[in-house]
């Protein structure tokens, strides 16, 4: 059974977010009862007749997307700062992941600070869809892992939800910048906790050493016909040094399909 019961979607109502927003309605269909809430933030204080405008127009875009969902999508605005306001709105309406839509790298430096931010401080998990990304279900998953010991396990958690609702195989993948004379020991240790936690939806593990690991998971994409990749951010290790989100903020730029984060 899923544990997906809300997704929080921010939108502002730009080409990115809409694109989004039709992802995330196809995501939940017709038969989840998953509710989606549609979050505007505003820099500056909202009359009350243009955010009842704001109301109207988020429904006709619902209803344009011809998907009867089974329970019905909530819209609200809130004033303040972007990042602060998205994670405060998250946590009080118990959202179990937002989506967010994304221009990758053709957009301002302002946005790219915003969904990068957003990416590694939110305490779950985030979807981010990249503008023009097909709208489909994900079929095929890429989990990238480094070469440490996965520590909390119960960060897999939403990417078994995703993978049952859509009964998606999922490629595992570890590059290496430099030798691969552990790949043995590295793949025993983890083996068994994958078969384990991703159940049948497990389907491989491979291994590459990569000089540009950014390129190498995005050449890696082409080639297994990727929907979704995932990644863990805040490196969900055992006695590692937390990442200070490079290659999730390039991942997030320049990857063609939506990226989720774990955490």
């Amino acid at each position: 059974m899923s544990s997906l019961n809300k997704i929080l979607i921010p939108f502002d109502f730009s080409e990115a977010s809409v694109n989004a927003l039709e992802y995330v309605v196809n995501f939940v269909g017709t038969e989840k009862s998953i509710g989606i809430l549609g979050l505007y933030v505003s820099k500056m204080p909202i009359s009350d007749s243009d955010n009842e405008k704001l109301g109207k127009d988020f429904s006709k875009l619902m209803d344009s997307f011809g998907v009867r969902l089974k329970v019905a999508s909530e819209f609200k605005t809130e004033t303040g700062k972007v990042i602060s306001t998205i994670l405060a709105a998250q946590e009080k309406s118990n959202a179990d992941l937002i989506m967010m839509g994304t221009m990758g790298d053709k957009v301002t430096d302002e946005a790219i600070t915003n969904t990068s931010k957003l990416v590694l401080e939110a305490n779950c998990p985030v979807i981010s869809i990249p503008y023009g990304t097909s709208i489909k279900e994900p079929k095929n998953i890429a989990l990238v892992m480094g070469g440490e010991k996965i520590d909390d396990k119960a960060v897999l958690g939403t990417l078994l939800d995703v993978a049952r609702t859509f009964d998606a195989r999922v490629h595992v993948l570890t590059i290496y910048k430099d030798s691969v004379y552990d790949e043995q020991a590295i793949k025993e240790s983890n083996e068994n906790l994958l078969e384990y936690y991703l159940e049948h939806f497990y389907a491989d593990h491979t291994f590459s050493k990569n000089e540009d690991v950014e390129q190498g998971i995005l050449d890696y994409i082409k080639e297994k016909n990727i929907d979704l990749l995932t990644i863990l951010p805040r490196n969900h290790t055992e006695k590692s040094t937390p990442s200070e989100g490079r290659l999730t903020k390039l991942l997030t730029l320049h990857s063609e399909i939506p990226v989720l984060a774990l955490d």
